[in-house]
């Protein structure tokens, strides 16, 4: 595996691109066909390399689809406790607050109308107490579009998909805690057109509160442990 990864590299493969045949690989690397076949399931299994029947072996677009996958297992391990999500959420706070500048630089000055459409949909949502999870996401994805990177945005979206995978289980939010997570989405926006990097890290804070204080009441491990 670390043999064809290198490969890869050196010779600057990018995605899309094919590699040499079996037989071509085992030359030129030095090993034998059956050690080949089975670096190349692995790296297929980390999407590092797509094989494609009859046509052969190709660089990947290289997903955190297995990131995904391993971390959605280890957080369906603790499923009477909500610590895998307490952690997750923590992980997507440290991202927004981290990109915070990078937005709000991206964005200054601009006006985007889609939006402030979803930010619109969340809150009336939100007023009827209606679920806005595709708005949210949406919304997030379209202010992270403005930053250009491509990796923070796989990365983004991994840490959603684990967080929705272990959501179903939290407790329903009441209709103002709802409506105050809609409306601090709707605060960061206009922070971010605005320039205004401070008052967009408070509308992070802002629309983490409702669900931190949610989870805040939920029983940990150690808790959960001691009453069994």
């Amino acid at each position: 595996m670390d043999i064809i990864e290198q490969y890869i590299i050196q010779r600057e493969l990018k995605p899309g691109d094919a590699l040499p045949t079996e037989a071509q690989l085992c030359t030129d690397l030095g090993v034998s066909r059956s050690s080949v076949r089975e670096a190349i399931r692995q790296l297929q299994a980390l999407d590092i390399v797509a094989v494609h029947q009859g046509r052969g072996t190709f660089v990947s677009n290289m997903s955190l689809r297995p990131l995904v996958k391993s971390m959605v297992m280890r957080a369906s391990l603790g499923t009477d406790s909500f610590t895998s999500l307490r952690e997750v959420v923590a992980i997507r706070q440290v991202l927004d607050l981290g990109l915070a500048r990078m937005i709000v630089s991206a964005m200054a000055g601009t006006h985007h109308d889609e939006l402030h459409e979803l930010t619109g949909a969340m809150v009336e949502k939100a007023v009827k107490q209606e679920d806005f999870a595709d708005e949210d996401i949406a919304f997030h994805r379209g202010l992270l579009t403005s930053v250009g990177n491509q990796l923070v945005e796989q990365l983004t979206s991994a840490m959603w998909i684990i967080h929705m995978a272990v959501i179903p289980d939290l407790p329903a939010g009441d209709r103002d805690s709802m409506v105050e997570t809609a409306q601090a989405h709707k605060a960061m926006l206009d922070a971010a057109e605005a320039g205004d990097v401070e008052g967009y890290e408070q509308a992070v804070d802002a629309h983490y509160a409702p669900l931190l204080r949610t989870l805040a009441d939920l029983p940990t491990d150690e808790e959960s442990g001691s009453q069994v």
